[in-house]
């Protein structure tokens, strides 16, 4: 059955977890990438189901929503665990995630530099150390993994301590020893490490 993900032709997004489980997973798929300069394109916006990408397809079927689709993916790389309540705990984690992912989303649209620098602040000196100080704990007491062990969490966090590095100019995870050892230990895992490795696409 074909496999699409599309998405736009930077290593720094929301797809980039999606990528690092199809490569750990060693699932064939075809990494479809639009540059970003020229979007929005009409033709491929006007057939996303609610304009946005990043898109997954299999065969016939299609899904939106970059956490529904990671999460999806994982499932059939064992990330998922099958226990119920231990799936919620897992969701509950990455949607701390993304709460603390927001804060970096109202930087990036922030237009007035005085306002923006302030955001900066707030993030470095507030944000990051009100949720890493947590993940830190919690990662702590899970043998180093959100959940126990290597789940679709653990990527979701990395594709987002990547980006906000990125777009921050810091190493956001540089004072919390577990979660600087996980970040890397994503990064060298079998086909995740290949992947970085030949990737090419420029950031944004």
């Amino acid at each position: 059955m074909a496999k699409k993900l599309h998405y736009f032709d930077t290593i720094i997004g929301l797809a980039e977890p999606i990528r690092y489980i199809l490569h750990y997973g060693k699932h064939k798929f075809e990494d479809v990438r639009y540059k970003y300069k020229d979007w929005p394109i009409k033709s491929v916006k006007d057939s996303l189901p609610y304009g946005q990408l990043p898109l997954y397809e299999e065969g016939d079927k299609s899904l939106n929503q970059s956490l529904a689709i990671a999460k999806y993916v994982a499932y059939y790389s064992k990330l998922v665990p099958s226990d119920p309540w231990e799936q919620a705990v897992l969701d509950a984690v990455v949607y701390s995630i993304y709460d603390f992912w927001n804060y970096v989303v109202a930087y990036l649209k922030e237009q007035d530099p005085v306002k923006k620098q302030e955001l900066k602040k707030q993030i470095l000196y507030e944000q990051v150390e009100y949720f890493f100080s947590r993940f830190e704990k919690e990662l702590k007491n899970n043998n180093g993994y959100f959940g126990g062990k290597l789940s679709w969490a653990d990527f979701v966090f990395v594709g987002v301590i990547e980006a906000t590095n990125y777009f921050l100019g810091e190493k956001v995870e540089s004072k919390y020893p577990y979660i600087k050892a996980l970040v890397q230990n994503v990064q060298n895992l079998p086909g995740v490490k290949e992947y970085i490795a030949s990737r090419k696409v420029e950031f944004v």
